[in-house]
């Protein structure tokens, strides 16, 4: 039987992060970024939609699938959704991991990699896969 699951079309998931001034903030953000990266979504502009820049908000609420990673329970990013009417999915405070805010802005990458962890587990491992338009260059001539 022939496997054309790599050629399957993946969910879109838009990560939108708190970039805070403190080491949670940065925490979240670090995680958007080697999340995606790493293939299993896409960073979004978290300022673009609470800019009300129409494409951006429209691209909020269109997404497959949508993280958003806060670093504390001030919770910024969920209230920029909320201001422009965008419904969040899949939610996560840096703090509720154990972290406790902080002005500096060293991040260990052990820190980051629970983050990402907590990312990954919300939405489970088949929930989201790296779209990788090379994975077909083998087989088939690179056709799907």
């Amino acid at each position: 039987m022939k496997d054309d699951t790599c050629c399957a079309p993946a969910k879109r998931c838009m990560i939108l992060a708190c970039s805070g001034g403190s080491n949670v903030g940065q925490l979240s953000n670090q995680a958007a970024v080697e999340l995606t990266k790493e293939g299993f979504g896409s960073m979004y502009c978290l300022a673009g939609i609470g800019g009300a820049i129409s494409g951006f908000v429209q691209s909020a609420k269109d997404v497959d699938e949508m993280v958003v990673i806060d670093g504390c329970p001030i919770g910024c990013a969920r209230e920029v959704l909320k201001q422009q009417g965008v419904t969040e999915r899949n939610y996560l405070v840096v703090t509720d991991l154990g972290f406790v805010k902080a002005k500096k802005l060293y991040l260990n990458p052990k820190d980051i990699q629970k983050v990402k962890d907590e990312v990954r587990k919300m939405l489970g491992p088949e929930t989201v896969r790296p779209a990788d338009d090379a994975c077909c260059s083998d087989r088939d001539g690179g056709k799907c």
